[in-house]
């Protein structure tokens, strides 16, 4: 079976749509971005989540989850649980102006970097709704979804490496503590604003 280009770029665009909103995970890898601390496992867990939960939609785990709405319950609240708790940290450094994110000034050690990306990934309950229903949903209906979810997980990783790295190469020119008190600002209101989406449902 020849592969279709049309569906491939469908997915693409499907998933580009959605992805660029400023969202917990995106102003998560902005910031690390700007820290130029281990963007790269950062970009390369993001992408690799987003793969797996777009193809996990895209066969079958997208309808289960329609007929179990319970199911979400759980991960609603620890997800939003866990993003007030990362947005009153950053909203205190926003505060503070102490929170040293001049370039290699991070703290916190690769290991902590990629539990918070995995937790601000697979705890948050819009990540899942955006790739495991809704595109999961629209390649379920191609001739050709395995082709849907391929373009799908490339625009994700194509929005992480851009993000992440093009954050990190302004990050030289950024180095002012009003900037970096700004980007801490951003952070928490999108971890305050989807924290609040959360429990508002």
């Amino acid at each position: 079976m020849t592969v279709s280009t049309s569906v491939f770029v469908q997915g693409w665009l499907s998933m580009a749509g959605l992805i660029v909103a400023i969202g917990a995970q995106n102003a998560f890898v902005l910031r690390q971005g700007l820290l130029r601390a281990h963007v790269g496992p950062v970009v390369a867990l993001c992408a690799l989540s987003d793969a797996v939960l777009v193809f996990a939609g895209v066969l079958g785990l997208g309808g289960l989850l329609r007929e179990a709405p319970a199911l979400m319950a759980p991960l609603r609240w620890a997800g939003a649980l866990y993003l007030l708790w990362f947005g009153w940290n950053a909203a205190r450094r926003a505060w503070r102006g102490d929170s040293a994110l001049a370039a290699g000034g991070a703290s916190q050690g690769r290991a902590g970097v990629l539990l918070t990306t995995a937790a601000l990934t697979w705890l948050n309950p819009h990540v899942w709704l955006d790739t495991v229903l809704l595109i999961g949903a629209l390649g379920a209906q191609q001739a050709q979804p395995a082709v849907f979810a391929a373009g799908a997980s490339t625009a994700s990783v194509m929005w992480f490496t851009a993000l992440g790295f093009g954050a990190a190469a302004l990050a030289p020119k950024l180095a002012q503590p009003r900037t970096w008190r700004c980007v801490d600002a951003l952070v928490a209101l999108a971890m305050g604003a989807v924290a609040w989406q959360l429990l508002a449902v």
